[in-house]
């Protein structure tokens, strides 16, 4: 092969190299190209995302606090994806983890004489029903329970509207026109326990302590004077530690009484008004009753949408403006008014309220009891 011939084919050579060479590199362009679109494809729609997220973080998160084998929600717990009139994706994990929390707690054999008790006529006498759109509503007073009697009072035909309700009807039972659920047979009972929407809010036990004594025994607003002139009286009698004092009820005399492991002869003689002060456990039995939703009064300004959604009201009615910050738990209005009251009595007193703490996932309040 003469020398021309050889450097011939070594330069063919050479360029068949090169655009193979650059081949390859426009392949991998391509494919890098294709790749990219797909995973643009993939997560350009972003509620298609977060419903796939919020799936594995369902399924996959590890929660040392729940038993094994409770990785799976029942079908009717899994979330909905709805939307609020605004526009704002509800994300109702929060409130399958407050049903799934309630859960666990009601299986803890350690905690079962305070998260248990029976359905009895006092239960029932506390919850409202809504035939019409099928609702139960269990009444836990000082946790904003007078706007959502307001709610159903529209919701049954009563009032056109919640502006028109007097505030004097709300809480007659005569006139408001809510039926309690101890009004029905046990058949009619058991097929609205079954079958409804059900749902109450709760707040931080002893923040709603300190509201129930305020309203009850300082401030009175609606005028009910057998808390002063009955109740006051008796608590007095048994709990005040100085003899001499004179001034009325203190808000350590309460604590005490709420505190005494004897409290129920005394409640017995106060009647049905002790629902302003006894645990959420005695009031709407949740380990008894499978309800809905839970609401919270610190979070009510989302959680009042949602229930009215979920309940498939929220076209028919809203829940009344809440003035700013009058959800919000105040730490120091805590701090003051157990100011002086004894460790002993503190602690006797969330022995008692315990059961709602962990129910409801309310941090143990160590400032007060440490």
């Amino acid at each position: 092969m003469t020398e021309g011939r050889i450097t011939e084919w070594l330069t063919f050579d050479n360029m068949h190299h090169q655009w193979l060479l650059l081949a390859a590199c426009f392949w991998v362009i391509f494919m890098f190209m294709v790749a990219s679109k797909f995973i643009t494809l993939t997560f350009r729609d972003p509620d298609a995302y977060s419903a796939k997220q919020e799936f594995l973080f369902l399924t996959a998160m590890p929660d040392s606090g729940k038993l094994q084998g409770e990785q799976q929600f029942p079908e009717e717990l899994k979330p909905t994806g709805k939307v609020l009139s605004d526009g704002q994706l509800v994300q109702p994990l929060v409130y399958m983890e407050r049903l799934e929390l309630i859960r666990n707690v009601c299986r803890d054999e350690a905690l079962k004489n305070l998260s248990h008790t029976a359905v009895s006529k006092f239960v029932l006498d506390r919850i409202f029903v809504c035939d019409k759109h099928k609702i139960l509503f269990c009444q836990t007073p000082k946790v904003g329970n007078t706007q959502w009697k307001k709610v159903l009072i529209v919701l049954n035909g009563a009032f056109p509207s919640i502006e028109d309700i007097p505030e004097n009807v709300v809480h007659d039972h005569e006139k408001n026109g809510l039926p309690r659920l101890s009004a029905f047979s046990d058949a009619e009972i058991q097929k609205r326990l079954k079958t409804y929407f059900k749902f109450f809010i709760v707040r931080d036990p002893f923040e709603r302590l300190i509201s129930a004594f305020k309203d009850k025994f300082v401030h009175n607003p609606r005028f009910e004077p057998w808390y002063r002139h009955e109740i006051a009286p008796g608590i007095i009698r048994k709990y005040r530690r100085n003899r001499t004092e004179t001034r009325g009820i203190q808000f350590e005399d309460f604590v005490r009484y709420l505190g005494d492991p004897n409290h129920r002869w005394l409640d017995l003689q106060f009647g049905d008004h002790i629902i302003h002060w006894v645990t959420y456990v005695e009031l709407c039995a949740p380990c008894e009753i499978s309800y809905s939703v839970i609401g919270h009064h610190e979070t009510l300004e989302d959680d009042a949408p949602y229930i009215l959604k979920e309940a498939g009201i929220d076209h028919l009615v809203s829940y009344p403006t809440i003035p700013p910050g009058i959800t919000v738990y105040n730490k120091t209005k805590v701090e003051h008014y157990f100011l002086g009251i004894s460790k002993r009595d503190i602690r006797r007193l969330y022995a008692r309220f315990e059961g709602d703490f962990k129910l409801f996932g309310y941090q143990k309040p160590d400032f007060l009891l440490n």
